[in-house]
């Protein structure tokens, strides 16, 4: 199911996203300081390209120790990348998950351009990793 998932969404929008990522983390690589931002753009560009089954987690979760992404500067980090570029993919991702809310099937579309939307205003220090692995780091395996 996450297979037919990822190739409808691809083809009906995800891969307008996917390179709306790519595109700012160009932009990012143009200048040393942009080299962070423009990793995860890149990152969580392919993610846009086929978000099913995957799923975006802090690098603390997985490892259990903060690194640079996960610590005050990584927060800060995202202060910069929210006015810079995070407003502006946080709205894409949410006019595509308005165009996609308007058809009963487009529905679970519209919850992952949502969830897109709230990774791209703060995405530094997060990783993406399949559903399983995921679920495991915050749960332990519990449920």
């Amino acid at each position: 199911m996450r297979t037919i998932g990822n190739i409808i969404w691809f083809l009906c929008g995800g891969v307008v996203m996917g390179l709306a990522w790519w595109l700012v983390g160009l932009i990012a690589f143009v200048s040393l300081i942009g080299i962070p931002w423009g990793r995860a753009c890149f990152v969580i560009g392919t993610f846009s390209f086929f978000p099913f089954g995957k799923e975006a987690v802090y690098r603390n979760e997985l490892t259990f120790r903060e690194d640079v992404g996960t610590g005050i500067l990584g927060k800060i980090g995202n202060v910069i990348w929210f006015f810079l570029a995070g407003i502006w993919l946080a709205i894409g991702h949410v006019l595509s998950a308005v165009a996609c809310f308007v058809t009963i099937i487009g529905i679970p579309f519209a919850l992952q351009h949502l969830k897109l939307a709230v990774i791209s205003l703060a995405p530094i220090g997060q990783t993406i990793v399949p559903k399983e692995v995921a679920y495991g780091a915050r749960y332990g395996g519990r449920r």
